[in-house]
């Protein structure tokens, strides 16, 4: 039944030249029917280039002019989106499209809404940051305090949703703040939210990760926002 449904995957990307062709890749032979749409955030690395000349009948790139942030891609590629669920793929390997058959069954069954990826449920995970595992889960027990929820991985890449429930949100965070956007939203809402056990590829800084400290500091703030200003 999973493996039936038609699929919209949003990949937002900037400077990911190294890897955005293997996650495409990836995503295309994962076995589902549907479509691809990228959207570069002006990339300067290549990665834009890459794409412009990339021709495929089942991906559609799109382009801002200007860096306007994770958040801002994703409403561009959710605007896009035209099958009737939605994930969220990064651009940078850290999670594998071989995954999106477990994400994929509660919406698919009609249990969920919204389903997490979760990278602390148990599943395949390189060893790597002490201090980026607890300032995960302070992000995400910071947020079910606020949110009222129960999960274990907030601010994880691998999100998947009902396209028609999707649409009903008014999204408007630019950048990483985006993860406790969505959240609070779908909470709000009364979603039927669901979590799942992912693999998790973790990169360090040399090989390019991008995350820090200050969007730690900017989540945190935005969780705060969405619960008492928004």
């Amino acid at each position: 039944m999973v493996e039936t449904i038609e699929l919209s995957v949003v990949i937002p990307v900037y400077n990911e030249v190294a890897t955005i062709g293997r996650v495409i890749e990836r995503v295309l032979g994962c076995g589902f029917d549907g479509e691809v749409i990228v959207v570069d955030d002006a990339s300067t690395d290549g990665t834009r280039e890459y794409l412009k000349q990339l021709e495929h009948p089942r991906v559609n790139c799109f382009f801002h002019a200007v860096n306007r942030g994770k958040g801002a891609a994703l409403r561009l590629g959710f605007a896009a989106a035209r099958k009737p669920f939605v994930i969220v793929q990064d651009a940078d390997l850290e999670y594998d499209p071989r995954d999106y058959a477990r994400v994929l069954e509660p919406l698919a069954d009609g249990r969920a809404d919204m389903v997490f990826g979760s990278r602390f449920l148990g599943g395949p995970h390189r060893v790597l940051f002490f201090w980026h595992y607890v300032g995960n889960r302070f992000l995400t027990l910071f947020a079910n305090a606020f949110n009222n929820l129960n999960l274990t991985d907030m601010e994880t890449g691998m999100k998947a949703f009902r396209r028609d429930r999707l649409t009903e949100l008014k999204l408007s965070a630019d950048r990483f703040t985006f993860e406790p956007e969505i959240t609070a939203k779908a909470a709000r809402a009364g979603w039927r939210i669901y979590e799942v056990p992912i693999s998790y590829s973790g990169r360090t800084y040399d090989e390019g990760k991008k995350i820090g400290w200050r969007d730690a500091v900017r989540a945190i703030a935005a969780i705060l926002y969405y619960r008492f200003m928004d």
